[in-house]
């Protein structure tokens, strides 16, 4: 692929920008949603206003007390990923569930290849599958995860997840994790797999999603920090560092906590942005069933 001319408009597409503009809800399973009930009716509100999807969060333990760089309170609720997005499958219809983010080199990627597949499953083919390589040291540290590593566990972590849902007889050898011999069912029912989509905002993780990721999401990212990270990811692709076979990368974002109006949509469309994944500081339920409704209406205008 041919270099951009310096100075030329970054698009997430190699070949072409975005032209409509998907519509999500960050942060349905922590927080004022970290209980089941309010989970389950913001979920449900989502599906029948007609939104694209719903995401996670996660964290599994946080640093009591809270020192920067945690985001949240330590008693802040944060339901499980997985379990949460099985609860909600089984109240909605078509709103598409994805995790935003699952910190991939604190899993078992042998053992998260089935419990993401079975909620792909029980979803019916819904999940988005978001990862994050994580930066909080002390939550690694109480999982005894390899905090140093991070990175490169990652990346072989997503290897060993498309290797067992996607090969017929599933082998990987690596530095981290290694396996022969072994099969697991049922794969999930997206095909080849649910979506990869590789967060982070730092030139590693935009590397790593133009050379591993389905799509790229940027977490409480402005027009001008997204660019940036499209200019990272542009570049890797221009080196020639993308698999042909992964094709176009989807691009989502979520920005500060703030009024998502169309101005500032189009200023993402722009950027070649596919998907706004929205939060709010609402603190209860009925702020978030408000915030939905103004969602819906925002995606009837620009999607």
């Amino acid at each position: 692929m041919a270099k951009r001319p310096k100075g030329a408009r970054n698009e997430a597409k190699p070949s072409e920008g975005n032209t409509s503009m998907k519509i999500g809800l960050f942060g349905i399973n922590m927080g004022p949603l970290g209980d089941a009930d309010a989970m389950v009716r913001v979920a449900k509100a989502a599906d029948e206003a007609g939104l694209e999807s719903v995401w996670t969060g996660e964290h599994v333990v946080l640093p009591d007390p809270q020192e920067p760089p945690s985001p949240s309170h330590p008693k802040t609720p944060f339901l499980d990923p997985s379990v949460a997005l099985a609860h909600i499958a089984a109240h909605t219809k078509q709103i598409k569930l994805g995790t935003g983010i699952i910190i991939l080199p604190q899993r078992n990627p042998v053992e998260l290849a089935k419990e993401l597949a079975s909620l792909d499953q029980v979803s019916g083919g819904r999940l988005l599958f978001g990862l994050g390589a994580g930066y909080l040291e002390p939550e690694f540290k109480a999982l005894g995860a390899n905090f140093p590593e991070r990175g490169a566990v990652t990346d072989e972590a997503i290897d060993v997840l498309r290797a067992l849902w996607t090969q017929e007889n599933p082998t990987f050898s690596g530095k981290h994790y290694a396996f022969a011999g072994i099969d697991a069912h049922p794969r999930p029912v997206q095909t080849p797999h649910p979506p990869i989509v590789i967060g982070g905002m730092s030139r590693p993780a935009a590397r790593r999603a133009a050379k591993r990721g389905n799509g790229w999401y940027g977490f409480f990212t402005n027009p001008e920090i997204t660019e940036r990270s499209l200019e990272w990811i542009r570049e890797a692709i221009d080196a020639g560092e993308r698999p042909a076979g992964l094709g176009d990368l989807e691009i989502s974002v979520t920005p500060p906590p703030a009024p998502v109006t169309p101005d500032l949509v189009k200023q993402y469309a722009e950027l070649g942005v596919h998907r706004i994944i929205a939060m709010t500081t609402a603190r209860d339920v009925d702020g978030m069933l408000d915030f939905v409704g103004e969602l819906a209406e925002l995606a009837r205008q620009v999607g």
